[in-house]
Order: structure tokens, then C-alpha cells, then sequence
């Protein structure tokens, strides 16, 4: 695993060998064990290596220099991520005349663009980000995998294009301003994360995943490689299951390739537990227990250890747990610079300092991640569900007077129950159909938009808050509601919230964390399932857990879900309340977006327990603070 940069000047310029360094320098902790530049007239690659793969030799940027099939002017390539497929692109290349040098992935994905050019990402199986200047054709080529597990940023603009696998590290380019996007801001108070290809600052951009981008002839063109097609399989029930195991264990046996230390996330639910059973399969009963790691709080409501405890010993794995206390100001503050824009997913910090942990052990960490998307595992497909075949039945006067029953509840200190269920769910139920089920994924009603931010900052943007939702769904091949949302899940919601959660929080710590359920190979033998097999009635993950009942007992495959999440709703009112509020009421930026009174009523309604607010406030204090560090002290203020 890796950071890259890049630069592409226009024709005449050349590119400047300290910045790129000092690109590499701000990623550091994505890849300690080396570094390489190269440039070459106006073009300048560079990187910062993990070593998982052929430590002694896969040394980058690379290139194809003193091969039998170089060309007239090597062809250099900078990549991140694994291709687990790249032993046989070896064997079927050498069969064509190639010659490696090297036994690691990088050579194989150089010699696949020499042999099939741009369509090599088609061959491609695993997580990667890289990019290719081929000096024949004077062409930069960068691509990203289909899932997008691997990120990449760009900016392109006065035909001059700037490249990494890091906001960050483009922010050391002197010549690049540091302007908020409005409209970004918007989408993130909402959404909680920045939907792509927007970045929070102006002028940045993601690569979006599935996609390639080619730098010629003074111009830039997108191309997608990869889409999700929703066709059915002619199978049946039992034959589903076999194949779908199957699927699974060879994703995990492909994940398993690696020559450090290798460990597992164990939450002891469906999905991590899955991937041990699959990893325990493999390895058998010789050799060293499987590491495996999980997080803990003090609030059993919020806690999953238990259920991590149980799966351990039935795997006889060697076990770590890591309790998780109040967050402290230099966590919160720590994960705003390793995130780059703020998301404020609830389990970011405790991943990353479960992260900071497992890396005294392990340096490879195979997660469940990918799971509730591609199987159907999240609360808001039931909520969509319900909500459509009995909420949306009821007369409206009826659900008005629910909506007003509901909202008199008083917001209970657990992180679920049955008040805390139905008073998310009423609030969901009560926006724009367009939402589809990320309706249950948004929390910013039309109401508190309209009070909450000032009237300049709105008419600056767009308020529709499910346009990008709607683009989404209208794209997906099916008509099938379950598969227009998993199609939602995976292009928005998993691509720019969970998986840069993963990527940034991991690489904080340098440790590399593969995704199984992710392999697309897997994705779209699930995506050809009938939806009926995915989710029935309202109990999801349907045949993967009908599936794992050979390897798992019924009580972790069916009991609730938790997840990772700090309670956060809790703090804001006791240990991070003062914090919160100083650095919220201090922020330049939370003053020209929002109305102060609005702010402050929202704190005391939370305080009050009259409403749980923990969502928006946690978004307010992490764009606070975001703005403070990467815009409001300039150069000085973004280096780590």
C-alpha cells in the first residue's frame, strides 16, 4: 500500500522536483518503508511505499526500461493497492514475450498496459489506484479500482493537471488556492460526507471509482470501465449458496497473498465472522491462531465484545481487545487532518485508533466491510421497506398525529431502542420520497435547513438534497426497488463514506486493510441474485446467512446489528460538550453558513434530551474544525 502524487504541466514548463517531495512528505504515513521520484521534463511522479509485497523489490515509481518490450521512451507507473490476480497476469504475459524483474504486482499491472493498453483494468482483480505516463504517446493514464476501495484526487485546470491519493498532499502545490466548496458544505451537513466526484475544496475533485483518467494532448477525458448490471443467474436456492460460499472463500484466499503479518477485524457480527470462518477454513488446524482485534466501550449498548469474544473461541484465534474511553480533542482532531474533508461517520475515530493498535502486531488486516451494502445489512432497507408497505398507507392525518406523538419522546441514552428506533424512523419517513432509503441516511430536514443556515449561503446552492441519490438510481440497469438502493449504497454511499473511512483511518497508522466482500466478482454474483434471496420479508443478508450456517452459529448470524459507532450523543452532552461548543462558536466558517440562534437552539435541545442532535452538531464541530486546519491558516496550518 501507497501514496502517489503527480503533476503534468503544460507543454514549455517543467515539473518542480520540490514540490512533488514535499506532496510525499505530507503522506508519509501511508508508506514509511521507502519513497522514489522520477521526473522527466514536464511530467513528475512520486510516491511513499508499503512494503507488503516483494519488500526487496518493488521499489517505485517503476518503468519498463531494459525490457526485450520497452519502447523507444519508458513507459513509469506509481500504483497503491493489491492486485491479488497478478501471479497469473504473470504467467499469461511472460507467454507473450514479457520478462519480469521483479516478483510484485506493480511490474504486473506495467506490463499489462504495455500488452492491452488502457483496457488492462479490465484484468485487473483487487483495490488500486495508479498512474502510468506512457512517453511514447505523451499520455498520463490514471485509474481507480471498480469499487473504489483505493482513493484518488485531482485537480485539472489552465490545461495543468495535479494528482494523489491525498487532498493533502495536493494542498502543498503553492500554486493551488484553498477555496470551500458551498455546495459540498451543504451535502455534507446532510449526508455526513461529501458525495463525489465534489471534494470540500473548490477546484479538487475524486476520480470517481469504476473509472479511468487520461491526461493527451493538452485535454483530459473520463472513461467508465466497470458498472454493476443487475442480470439474474439461472440458479437455484441451494446452488446459490454453494456459489456464493465459494465466491467467498476464494475472495478470502486472494487476500491472504502477503509477505508481513496478517490479521482480521472481528466485530462478531455476519460479516467479519464470515471472513474468519472462510480464513480459518483455509488455513486449517496448522500454524500459528489467527490474530484478531476488536474495540470495546464501556456502555454495553454500544459494545459488541462480547459477540467478538464468542467468535474467537470458536476459531481459537489469538485475541485483542481495545476498550475505547471518551475521545479525547487530539483524537477528534487527528482524525479531521488524516480524513482530508470532514465525514462524520461515528466509527472513523474508534477504526482509527483500533488501527493505531493492531499495527504493533500486524501490518496486513482483512476486514468485513462491504458486506451490509452488497447483502442488504443496513436498518434503512428495512426502514424503506416498511415504510412503503404499511407507513406510506396510513391517511395522512393519521401519520401526523404519529409524527407529533413521536416527536414529544425524549431521546434515550442507548444507541438503539425501541424510542430511538422509531423516532429516526418518523424522521426519515417524513422526507422527500426521492431519497429512496437514504432517507434513513439523512439529517438534515427541510425544516432545520431553512432556520439553519444563513440566507446568502442558500442561495448559493442547490438545496435539493437527494438529486445526487436520484442520478444514482436512475443510472442502476434494474428496476427492482432493493436493487436501485444496494446500486445507491455502493456508487455513493460505500465509494465516499465508508471506504475513504477505511482507507484514510488505516493508513493513519500505516496498516493496510483488505475488504473481501468487495471482490467484484463476488458483488456481482450477489447483485444477480433475486432481491427476495437478499432480504426477505425484513430480516437482510438473506442467503449469506442461510449460507454460513454451516460455518457459524445461528446466534451471531442472527442476532442485531451494532457496528463500531462512539456515543458520541452522550459526550456532546457530558466530556466533549465545553470542547464542542468553544471550537463551533471560535469557527469563521460555522459563522458565514449558519444562523448563531438556530446553533444554539439545536445545543439545547439536545442538552435537554428533547431531540438527538448528535448528528448535525458532530457535523458542525468537524467542518469547524476542518476549516481551522486546512483553510482558515493556510500552508502553515495544514502540516501535520
Amino acid at each position: 500500500m501507497c501514496g502517489i502524487v503527480g503533476i503534468v504541466e503544460p507543454e514549455g514548463r517543467v515539473a518542480d522536483r520540490g514540490v512533488l517531495a514535499e506532496m510525499c512528505r505530507t503522506m508519509l504515513h501511508r508508506g514509511p518503508d521507502g519513497s522514489g521520484l522520477h521526473a522527466e521534463g514536464r511530467v513528475g511522479l512520486a510516491m511513499q511505499r508499503l512494503a507488503i509485497i516483494d519488500l526487496a523489490g518493488g521499489a517505485q515509481p517503476m518503468s519498463n526500461a531494459g525490457c526485450p518490450r520497452a519502447g523507444a521512451s519508458a513507459v513509469w507507473i506509481v500504483y497503491n493497492g493489491e492486485v491479488y490476480n497478478h501471479a497469473e497476469l504473470r504467467r499469461e504475459l511472460e507467454a507473450l514475450g514479457h520478462r519480469f524483474r521483479t516478483r510484485c504486482d506493480t511490474e504486473a499491472i506495467l506490463h499489462a498496459y504495455e500488452e492491452w493498453g488502457e483496457a488492462c483494468v479490465r484484468r485487473l482483480k483487487g483495490m488500486f489506484g495508479f498512474a502510468i505516463w506512457d512517453g511514447v504517446r505523451r499520455r498520463l493514464f490514471l485509474a481507480r479500482d471498480r469499487l473504489g476501495i483505493k482513493p484518488i484526487y485531482y485537480r485539472w485546470a489552465g490545461g495543468r493537471l495535479v494528482f494523489a491519493s491525498e487532498i493533502k498532499a495536493i494542498l502543498e502545490d503553492p500554486s493551488i488556492g484553498r477555496r470551500v466548496d458551498a455546495q459540498a458544505v451543504y451535502d455534507y451537513v446532510g449526508y455526513e460526507f461529501v458525495p463525489g466526484p465534489r471534494t470540500m475544496f473548490a477546484g479538487i475533485e475524486k476520480l470517481q471509482p469504476g473509472h479511468t483518467l487520461t491526461f493527451e494532448d493538452g485535454r483530459i477525458s473520463l472513461r467508465p470501465y466497470w458498472d454493476l448490471a443487475f442480470e439474474r443467474a439461472d440458479v437455484g436456492w441451494e446452488e446459490a449458496k454453494r456459489r456464493l460460499l465459494e465466491l467467498l472463500r476464494v475472495s478470502v484466499e486472494r487476500r491472504l497473498m502477503s509477505d508481513v503479518p496478517l490479521g482480521v477485524f472481528l466485530s462478531g457480527g455476519v460479516d467479519s465472522s464470515s471472513v474468519l470462518a472462510m480464513m480459518s477454513l483455509l488455513r486449517g488446524q496448522t500454524g500459528e491462531p489467527i490474530r484478531t482485534f476488536t474495540i470495546g466501550y464501556d456502555d454495553p449498548s454500544f459494545s459488541e465484545i462480547e459477540y467478538a469474544r464468542a467468535v474467537s473461541r470458536r476459531f481459537g484465534t489469538r485475541h485483542t481487545e481495545v476498550m475505547i474511553r471518551p475521545v479525547t480533542p487530539e483524537d477528534i482532531e487527528r482524525g479531521v487532518w488524516h480524513l482530508d474533508e470532514p465525514m462524520t461517520d461515528l466509527s472513523a475515530i474508534p477504526l482509527m485508533l483500533l488501527c493505531q493498535r493492531v499495527r504493533e502486531d500486524v501490518i496486513v488486516c482483512l476486514s468485513g466491510e462491504g458486506g451490509d451494502e452488497v447483502f442488504v445489512g443496513y436498518d434503512r432497507f428495512r426502514a424503506s421497506r416498511f415504510s412503503a408497505r404499511y407507513y406510506e398507507r396510513l391517511p395522512r392525518g393519521l401519520r401526523a398525529i404519529v409524527r407529533s406523538l413521536v416527536a414529544r419522546l425524549p431521546d434515550q441514552e442507548q444507541k438503539r431502542g425501541a424510542v430511538n428506533v422509531v423516532k429516526r424512523f418518523v424522521d426519515g419517513a417524513r422526507l422527500d420520497p426521492a431519497g429512496e432509503h437514504m432517507r434513513w441516511q439523512y439529517f438534515l430536514s427541510p425544516e432545520l435547513a431553512s432556520g439553519l443556515f444563513r440566507d446568502g449561503f442558500l442561495s448559493s446552492v442547490d438545496p435539493a438534497p437527494f438529486r445526487r441519490v436520484a442520478e444514482w438510481a436512475d443510472r442502476c440497469a434494474s428496476k427492482e426497488q432493493l436493487d436501485r438502493e444496494v446500486y445507491v449504497d455502493l456508487k455513493m454511499t460505500m465509494a465516499d463514506s465508508v471506504l475513504m473511512k477505511v482507507d484514510k483511518m488505516s493508513m493513519a497508522s500505516s496498516l493496510e486493510v483488505r475488504v473481501p466482500f468487495l471482490d467484484h466478482e463476488l458483488v456481482e454474483f450477489a447483485a444477480s441474485l433475486p432481491p427476495e434471496w437478499r432480504m426477505r420479508g425484513f430480516e437482510t443478508k438473506t442467503i449469506l446467512k442461510e449460507a454460513m450456517l454451516a460455518h457459524l452459529p445461528r446466534e451471531i448470524l442472527y442476532r442485531k446489528k451494532q457496528g463500531y459507532s462512539l456515543p458520541i450523543k452522550n459526550w456532546l452532552r457530558t466530556e466533549l460538550r465545553d470542547y464542542a461548543r468553544e471550537q463551533i462558536r471560535a469557527s469563521e466558517l460555522v459563522r458565514e453558513v449558519f444562523e448563531p440562534a438556530a446553533v444554539e437552539r439545536v445545543w439545547q435541545e439536545h442538552l435537554a434530551r428533547r431531540h438527538n442532535h448528535n448528528h448535525l452538531l458532530w457535523a458542525v464541530l468537524n467542518l469547524a474544525l476542518w476549516h481551522r486546519r486546512f483553510v482558515g491558516g493556510g500552508r502553515a496550518a495544514a502540516a501535520a
